[in-house]
């Protein structure tokens, strides 16, 4: 058996891992989309032969891990995509919306490589190749094992960090061996405030891991909604601004509904309009709304009492253009949560190049931002920042609250690993993260007793 991986090597997107086993069968671990400065050409090629994988298994929604699985099947894959019904349901809103986006920004791009004098790119894939990927997907259950071809059972486990989420078990049956594998997905949290915590998973021979935050302590943050209260009273009460939030659309945005949701329940909130200014947060709030077999007792109790944990007085929903242009236009206090969570896309960009330079403005960080993106740029303190092409000046303040991201800290990815026994652990595989902070996860991965860790190179080819 092989493991290549062709994504999410020394980088945290992109992720696609190809496992061969003996007999030949081709199995994908996702198939996400590079994202940043400079991927296009990185998401015209795979790297493999589409048609020649025969099955996918795929760990949660987000755009980094599902992104080219459309242009998989527009390219020949022919095969079932296994994962979980609510990441199905995810992927409807969210491929849906990446195929608008791949057909709206390939003239852009192109006109900008005519002048370079570059060839121009097709494009990705467009709105029937998501919907026969979607066609191809197959529901499978936590913790029931499924076959894939005649010698791998898979199981998924709970991962937290996203509805639907999960960590992929392989049992992979060779000749007279058999191999444990397991891809982490991406991490979750145990106190995430709607999901339920991590599950366990079965003991591993190998583990591709990811290592987005292995370098780092989350700060604690004792009292979440206090703290959030406190930047929207100093923001839209104090100095009349804007507190603009880039968030994902999923699970980070309706986290943040639901602190302000009980913010407002409490009479705490002060009363200005909060919109969520994105279609597919919208969409995205509906299937949560759809899958609380996902959601921890917390906040389903929540429910019970209050009826609905993402609605409240003065929230409005937008997902209308003109209705985005109003609120652009407008003087008014107020919160404004739009994806990308990295402000590399979507209507936050828009917000954002408006209100940037003023003062009176703040710009929220609630999760991971890579390097290379707008949001990265501001979290990392930035004085100047260019968007759609002109170089402004970051007069906003930046306030930055980890508590809301959805991926463990290296502690919390301990804790996930703790099911384990590192000692039958062969060699454990970081992926998804960046170089300088896998040398440090893996420093503490040795601490905890796993023997051999690798960071693989893109598209490094390993025998096991």
């Amino acid at each position: 058996m092989t493991i290549q991986f062709f994504g999410a090597a020394r980088t945290v997107t992109g992720s696609k891992h190809l496992i061969t086993t003996a007999d030949g069968t081709r199995i994908l671990l996702d198939c996400g989309l590079f994202q940043g400065i400079n991927t296009d050409e990185l998401n015209q090629q795979f790297g493999f032969d589409p048609a020649a994988v025969d099955y996918m298994v795929l760990s949660h929604a987000h755009i980094d891990h599902t992104g080219l699985i459309p242009r998989l099947v527009a390219k020949g894959f022919e095969g079932p995509i296994y994962t979980t019904a609510s990441t199905i349901d995810l992927c409807e809103v969210m491929l849906m919306d990446s195929a608008r986006i791949q057909e709206r920004d390939l003239e852009r791009v192109n006109n900008r490589r005519s002048r370079r004098g570059q060839p121009e790119l097709e494009a990705l894939y467009n709105e029937k190749d998501v919907q026969q990927a979607l066609d191809q997907m197959v529901a499978v259950g936590y913790n029931k094992p499924f076959e894939i071809g005649k010698s791998v059972t898979g199981l998924l486990t709970d991962a937290a960090h996203l509805l639907g989420s999960a960590a992929i078990s392989l049992t992979v049956r060779e000749q007279d061996k058999t191999t444990q594998l397991v891809f982490s997905g991406d991490i979750g949290r145990p106190d995430d405030k709607i999901l339920r915590k991590p599950d366990s998973f079965p003991q591993a021979d190998y583990i591709i891991c990811e290592s987005t935050y292995g370098d780092r302590i989350h700060e604690p943050e004792p009292d979440v909604k206090a703290h959030l209260l406190r930047i929207v009273h100093q923001t839209c009460v104090e100095k009349r601004g804007k507190l603009l939030i880039p968030a994902f659309a999923v699970d980070r945005t309706q986290e943040l509904i639901y602190a302000l949701d009980q913010l407002e329940t409490e009479g705490k909130l002060p009363r200005l309009p909060v919109h969520i200014d994105s279609p597919m947060s919208v969409k995205a709030t509906q299937v949560m709304r759809d899958h609380e077999e996902d959601f921890n007792p917390e906040i389903l109790a929540y429910i019970k009492r209050d009826g609905d944990a993402f609605d409240f007085k003065n929230l409005h929903y937008v997902s209308e253009v003109e209705g985005s242009k109003a609120i652009n236009s407008s003087d008014e206090p107020c919160i404004i949560i739009a994806p990308s969570g990295m402000a590399e896309a979507g209507r936050i960009k828009h917000h954002i190049k408006n209100n940037v330079e003023d003062p009176s403005t703040t710009i929220l960080m609630v999760g991971y931002a890579s390097p290379s993106s707008l949001g990265g740029a501001l979290k990392r303190g930035d004085k100047e920042v260019v968007i759609f092409g002109e170089r402004l000046a970051v007069n906003a303040r930046i306030e930055i609250m980890d508590s809301f991201s959805a991926h463990g800290d290296y502690r919390e990815m301990l804790h996930f690993l703790s099911c384990q026994d590192p000692a039958q652990v062969k060699t454990v595989f970081l992926v998804h993260g960046e170089y300088e902070k896998q040398l440090i996860w893996k420093e503490k991965l040795e601490a905890a007793g796993f023997a051999h860790v690798v960071i693989p190179d893109m598209e490094e080819k390993v025998d096991l």
